[in-house]
């Protein structure tokens, strides 16, 4: 199994902050977030090679972090245009090859993650995907991510990309564990109509309609990604709480 981190982005909603910093290179208590996420790969036993999908400011990424990270080695791929998540995972396919892989986003931050059990929950209940979601009793948050439709068993029917009004109260993150054949879906994947890219529930949801067995996973305690000055407050408050 491989990790595939998306740390392409600059982050334009941060302002001027990113103009000269990628934004997952912004510090949280003394690291980059980039850094937490890599970490959380690292201390994955059978996870083998980390891939960091680099764009915006992708030297300061190399340069900071090198060829291998706590025993793994790292490999670089180049996004040389934001298009988005599903567009960053295909520019990762070739180096993905045809292994498994755990999805990370690169300015997530997670609060008690639980990534080992996610992965072991993957490899022993030979499931197409699992999807990292959090409970958040404030559904405003998950507008800014998605949403899930679930069973009561937690296999998912529907993901909606920003929600304009959740269901429920589960928020999706980018934390997710993939087979290899979710791949297959990129071409199939609609570009969303407001946004002009190809979104990740979209993605999954190709594979689900497919037929395919995708559930979630309770991934953390609290969560944010950072898109925003906002966001990145709330994350400063959730790594002191």
């Amino acid at each position: 199994m491989k990790a595939v981190i998306l740390a392409a982005g600059r982050g334009k909603r941060l302002g001027n902050i990113t103009n000269d910093v990628n934004k997952c290179m912004l510090e949280l208590a003394g690291k980059p977030i980039l850094e937490y996420n890599l970490e959380r790969a690292a201390n994955i036993e059978d996870i083998k090679e980390i891939i960091i999908v680099v764009g915006h400011k992708a030297e300061d990424i190399i340069n900071k972090f090198g060829i291998t990270y706590r025993g793994k080695r790292i490999r670089y791929v180049f996004q040389h245009e934001q298009k988005g998540v599903v567009h960053a995972i295909e520019c990762a396919r070739n180096a993905i090859g045809n292994e498994d892989f755990f999805l990370l986003l690169g300015d997530e931050v997670l609060i008690n993650s639980r990534e080992k059990e996610m992965i072991e929950k993957f490899k022993n209940n030979k499931i197409f995907g699992l999807c990292g979601v959090c409970l958040t009793e404030n559904r405003e948050k998950i507008k800014r991510t998605y949403t899930v439709i679930v069973d009561s068993n937690g296999r998912i029917f529907r993901l909606i990309e920003k929600p304009k009004n959740p269901l429920n109260n589960y928020q999706g993150t980018g934390h997710c564990v993939f087979k290899n054949e979710i791949l297959k879906y990129i071409e199939r994947t609609p570009i969303h109509p407001e946004r002009g890219e190809k979104e990740l529930p979209d993605l999954i949801q190709c594979a689900i309609d497919d037929g395919h067995d995708v559930r979630i996973f309770d991934i953390c305690d609290k969560y944010t990604n950072i898109n925003s000055i906002e966001d990145l407050e709330e994350a400063k408050l959730l790594l002191k709480s």
